[in-house]
């Protein structure tokens, strides 16, 4: 399993301020050095925290892979498609929200997006699709030709109970294997920490998980680098 570090709290962090530090791109770059096998950030429509200007220094500077997270708009696909990331992960998002709450509905909108992939993959660029450990999701995702999918974890994240963790695990994994089956990338993330990591690195159907939060949080205390170096042994173990 590989780790990819969302470095979108490095932009809030500089935007509280104004300026230009902390710089999100020299963050990537300490997080590839530690390694991460892929930066992520999320180029929201309101701009709260990463700016058009950083996906553009990302796109130039950073070795490894580049995974822009957005909303299927057409200011934003036209960013995307601009700037030609290594992939694009289709997230919903709404103006309110704190962070993303959960997946794309595929089911109801499978024209659109099976439009928005079209488009995405005649310039050359993969798509992901984010979206919840949902069996029709999933083969919904396969069908309009996606090529990866990103699981949402944000129930297992947020269980409370055992029996309540072991049943999210099992969706997580049964939806694993079903990608898997069906010839999609699987990827997961949303809400992954070091101390509920582990079982989700044990799924070995998971080619790739994304986390940010989380590390950045610890990185106030160890550092960025061993920040990341701790969840790459994390996840290694398994």
């Amino acid at each position: 399993m590989r780790l990819a570090i969302n470095i979108d709290h490095i932009a809030t962090l500089r935007n509280a301020r104004g300026g230009s530090d902390p710089d999100p791109v020299k963050a990537a770059l300490l997080c590839e050095k530690a390694g991460a096998v892929g930066i992520v950030c999320h180029l929201r429509e309101d701009r709260r925290h990463i700016k058009d200007d950083d996906v553009r220094r990302l796109r130039s500077i950073i070795k490894k892979k580049l995974d822009l997270e957005m909303a299927a708009t057409e200011e934003i696909i036209g960013v995307a498609i601009r700037t030609k990331p290594d992939l694009v992960t289709l997230v919903p998002e709404r103006r309110q929200e704190l962070t993303t709450e959960g997946g794309l509905d595929i089911i109801m909108q499978k024209k659109f997006f099976a439009g928005v992939v079209k488009q995405f993959h005649q310039n050359r660029i993969p798509v992901s699709l984010f979206i919840d450990p949902v069996e029709a999701q999933v083969r919904a995702s396969a069908d309009i030709g996606t090529d990866m999918i990103e699981i949402h974890t944000g129930e297992y994240a947020e269980a409370k109970t055992a029996g309540e963790v072991k049943e999210q695990l099992e969706r997580i994994q049964e939806m694993a294997t079903l990608g898997k089956s069906l010839g999609l990338g699987v990827n997961a993330g949303h809400g992954l920490d070091y101390s509920n990591i582990k079982p989700v690195a044990a799924i070995k159907e998971i080619d790739e998980v994304s986390i940010g939060h989380a590390v950045i949080v610890h990185a106030l205390s160890v550092g960025l680098e061993l920040a990341v170096r701790e969840m790459v042994g994390l996840i290694e173990k398994q």
